[in-house]
């Protein structure tokens, strides 16, 4: 449950070098319920028990190979850090933040960034930083399913949610902190591929790539992989060939998940698939309202 602001309280500029509904999302929100179910501040789905941060994600571990920075929030002082715990393994008892930094910015008000990429932390204990100072790289080291900056924000210990740091419940209107406005993104679809088999979901995780395709290819199967699904979620999947429609098909999300993918596809049964441009687009609703969309071209070589 996030407290009033104190006087004094501070802006925030967002803290990572990243776009979000580009290159990244967010993931998990502070939890505005006070007993074992979570909200976000929105009273939407997207958190967890307890939790008591914004997790600002990366949609594969590719991305999080190629590199982002995650900046200072706000002038400081490097309070303290921690580098060197390996990215996606087990972790010590008590390093759940995994690699991080935690920056005291005077008037009680700190900022703690976890789950940094394991050798990319770039200032020492005592440093004073700036607005947008790069202090690592988004990684997935401590207890992290997948590659995210926790970010969390506290005053004189008290946790305080960014996006409502006045509320008392989950739904209530007022300030952020946020120097510039953040739009909320109650889920979207994070990738999009064509392949000629229904895929692993720790491939597509991994950042599948989606390459042209011969015409004997045994199927054309187009996936698409989304974060915070909701039951009654729709998607409605499209594949346009060269002589027309190859798939549509609606699908159906039946429970609330973090993460999740679907796939639809068409085996082939002719000698071969006719060769030229393929079109795949995924379209995620929610209340009969379009959510998210994304498309992607590629070539059934013959």
């Amino acid at each position: 449950m996030a407290l009033a602001p104190p006087a004094g309280a501070f802006d925030l500029a967002f803290p990572a070098d990243c776009t979000l509904g580009q290159d990244c999302y967010i993931q998990q929100y502070h939890d505005h319920d006070p007993g074992p179910e979570a909200t976000d501040y929105t009273c939407g789905p997207l958190s967890y028990d307890g939790h008591d941060g914004t997790d600002i994600a990366l949609p594969t571990r590719a991305a999080m190979a190629a590199g982002i920075a995650v900046l200072a929030a706000a002038p400081g002082v490097v309070k303290g850090l921690r580098d060197g715990v390996a990215d996606a393994a087990p972790f010590p008892t008590g390093q759940d933040c995994g690699n991080g930094v935690v920056i005291d910015h005077g008037n009680g008000w700190e900022t703690q960034y976890c789950h940094l990429k394991q050798g990319s932390v770039r200032v020492t204990t005592g440093e004073t930083v700036t607005t947008g100072t790069a202090l690592g790289q988004i990684g997935q080291s401590g207890r992290a399913e997948f590659p995210h900056l926790h970010f969390a924000v506290r005053h004189e210990g008290a946790k305080i949610d960014p996006f409502a740091p006045g509320a008392t419940a989950c739904g209530a209107a007022g300030d952020d902190l946020w120097a510039s406005d953040l739009p909320h993104q109650p889920g979207g679809i994070l990738g999009l591929g064509l392949t000629d088999q229904v895929p692993e979901f720790d491939a597509i995780k991994s950042g599948l790539p989606s390459p042209d395709l011969p015409a004997t290819a045994p199927a054309l199967v187009v996936w698409a992989y989304v974060f915070g699904p909701r039951a009654g979620d729709a998607i409605l999947f499209d594949l346009v060939g060269p002589e027309g429609a190859v798939v549509t098909e609606r699908v159906q999300i039946e429970k609330t998940q973090a993460l999740a993918f679907r796939a639809v596809g068409r085996k082939l049964t002719l000698p071969a698939w006719p060769a030229g441009s393929y079109t795949a687009t995924a379209t995620l609703f929610r209340d009969r309202a379009e959510l998210s969309r994304q498309e992607i071209t590629l070539t059934v070589t013959p």
